[in-house]
């Protein structure tokens, strides 16, 4: 069974940095690329940053990029995702994903996501 943990989300102020883990089981990580995907209230699913499986090389959406900064432990199963500058449109549950390809794409989440909040 598939499993992926969500954790490390919270309340922050405007500017301040987060980081969030995602520990992952039931498959076999080193074969999948992963994305971190968000949802704001009342919005969609929002593709954010992705990396592939071996973790050289990273992608992310022009509303993060230069501010989160994602990354992986294959050794611990374990993606993560460094948040700074943090603005209130951030304000999301952050869940990470499995992705079929490089390109932005992911599989429906599979964990219970991780809540980031961020005031003004």
């Amino acid at each position: 069974e598939v499993q992926l943990v969500e954790s490390g989300g919270g309340l922050v102020q405007t500017g301040g940095s987060l980081r969030l883990s995602c520990v992952a089981s039931g498959f076999t990580f080193t074969r999948y690329h992963m994305s971190w995907v968000r949802q704001a209230p009342g919005k969609g699913l929002e593709w954010v940053s992705g990396i592939v499986s071996g973790g050289g090389v990273a992608m992310y959406a022009d509303s993060v990029r230069g501010r989160f900064t994602i990354s992986r432990d294959n050794a611990k199963n374990t993606l993560y995702l460094q948040m700074n500058s943090l603005k209130p449109e951030d304000t999301a549950v952050y869940y990470c994903a499995r992705s079929p390809a490089f390109d932005g794409s992911y599989y429906s989440p599979e964990g219970q996501g991780t809540q980031v909040t961020v005031s003004s």
